[in-house]
């Protein structure tokens, strides 16, 4: 279509590419993703570099991405094609959906772009563009109509030219069929059955509702000399195997005192000078709100425990953080 979106991936034949840029835009807009995706290429050109290259420098170039699980994927995968496949990309639908980190949506998209394959994709933009022109009211979110919305698809998807096919309904739902969609100007309006009975803003329907958490996460940067003390996040909890400052989280909100009390008892550390406090900093994940404080400090004598890792704050920028951690990084320690 003439209106399609200028990717670098687009008409790429190459699996590997193809897996690559799908993985980054799970979850993440076409804009931030293309950077991204550029340097992935640059720094691993193939399977075999990037399943060679150290796991810190994956995630360093993953820094600021969100959904790490996808940069641990990522990495298994690799290994795996790099190593027991010798390189050589599944070519088959089924073969590929066995990969970690590939769900149907992918495993089509890998399957039908790299190989034509006849296997329909279904993401948001094409769930919205369903809906609409057959006027569909099953909730996207629902088996039901995940299932309904799958079949319909590939019950329509040119077998020939999959892949054409696909790139173009996505193009489609990105830049006409819009969640505020341009009727006034799409080809489609005249057999739209959500347009001509003026529901087509109300479509597609989703039945649940997200359930945000709350956390407080309280930093205390701890700085002795030249160096700060970082730890690496592991357990499965949300930014695995990124790095961070000193944490405690609370419940609720909490004060300066509060959190230095609480880092006094479980570092039994009571020597130090406080340096300063930081505004509070929010961030909105999927289905968390985390609310951040940050409290430095300097020790007079240097804490030694084998779960930190002391650093010249010169070189935290070699380091992998989450995003909020980065920005604190940048704008307050490095500036």
């Amino acid at each position: 279509m003439s209106n399609g979106r200028q990717m670098p991936w687009k008409g790429e034949k190459d699996p590997y590419k193809i897996w690559l840029s799908e993985i980054i835009l799970q979850q993440t807009r076409v804009e931030q993703g293309l950077k991204y995706y550029e340097n992935f290429i640059s720094a691993f050109p193939d399977v075999h570099t990037l399943s060679d290259s150290p796991q810190d420098r994956v995630f360093k170039l993953w820094e600021g991405l969100g959904y790490y699980s996808r940069c641990r994927n990522l990495i298994e995968t690799a290994c795996y094609i790099s190593g027991e496949l010798k390189g050589a990309f599944p070519n088959d639908y089924d073969s590929i959906l066995k990969l970690k980190g590939i769900g149907h949506y992918t495993a089509a998209a890998i399957a039908s772009f790299a190989y034509n394959l006849p296997h329909a994709v279904v993401d948001g933009n094409v769930f919205r563009v369903l809906s609409r022109i057959f006027d569909i009211e099953t909730p996207i979110d629902s088996s039901e109509g995940k299932k309904k919305f799958t079949a319909l698809a590939q019950s329509i998807l040119p077998v020939s030219r999959a892949g054409e096919y696909n790139q173009a309904i996505m193009d489609f739902g990105a830049v006409i069929c819009k969640p505020v969609p341009e009727c006034e100007v799409c080809f489609c309006n005249t057999h739209c059955k959500a347009y001509l009975s003026a529901k087509q803003q109300l479509l597609p329907v989703k039945a649940k509702k997200i359930k945000i958490t709350q956390r407080w996460l309280n930093y205390v940067v701890i700085f002795y000399k030249n160096e700060v003390a970082i730890r690496q996040r592991t357990g499965k909890d949300i930014w695995q195997q990124l790095f961070e400052f000193i944490p405690i989280e609370s419940d609720k909100k909490i004060s300066e005192k509060q959190i230095l009390r609480l880092f006094e008892k479980q570092w039994s550390i009571t020597e130090y000078k406080k340096l300063a406090s930081f505004e509070e900093i929010t961030q909105k994940l999927t289905h968390q709100s985390i609310c951040f404080n940050f409290t430095s400090i300097e020790l007079h004598k240097r804490m030694s425990t084998e779960h930190l890792l002391w650093v010249p704050v010169s070189q935290l920028n070699q380091f992998a953080f989450p995003k909020t951690l980065k920005t604190f990084i940048d704008s307050c320690l490095l500036r």
